[in-house]
């Protein structure tokens, strides 16, 4: 569970180090959940969930607009592509997908495309569900 979601499958081949934040920028309050595994380096994260609620997401165009500034990505060079979520209507590319799940309350999930292919990324998106969508029971996250 994250802010009302659940998240019902992860990649397998993630790390298992799982961390979750709680933050708000420009008037958005952020729930995040973060996978990543150690490396020689430090760490490296291979997945995120953020739940983003704000009365200035009012429909898809409006996250994107979000979206963009708050990942600093220049709204002419991101090309996306449309996916269904449920009845609502996201955007995706390589690394993240994105939804509307109802006004003011949007989910954005994030990969690390050189763990996680762009097939993985769409069922781990499809996969995380309001709390009472579609029935059925959740399994635990990593």
């Amino acid at each position: 569970m994250l802010d009302g979601f659940h998240i019902r499958q992860v990649p397998g081949d993630i790390g298992t180090e799982v961390s979750d934040f709680a933050s708000e920028w420009d008037d958005v309050r952020f729930a995040t959940r973060v996978w990543e595994r150690q490396t020689d380096d430090g760490h490296q994260v291979d997945l995120r969930v953020h739940v983003l609620r704000g009365e200035r997401l009012t429909d898809l165009a409006a996250l994107r607009d979000f979206l963009t500034e708050y990942h600093e990505r220049d709204p002419g060079d991101w090309p996306l592509i449309d996916f269904a979520h449920g009845g609502s209507a996201g955007l995706r590319d390589d690394s993240q997908a994105f939804w509307l799940a109802e006004p003011g309350v949007a989910v954005n999930v994030l990969v690390d495309p050189a763990q996680v292919d762009r097939g993985q990324l769409l069922a781990t998106a499809l996969a995380v569900v309001a709390v009472g969508a579609q029935g059925g029971t959740s399994r635990s996250p990593r």
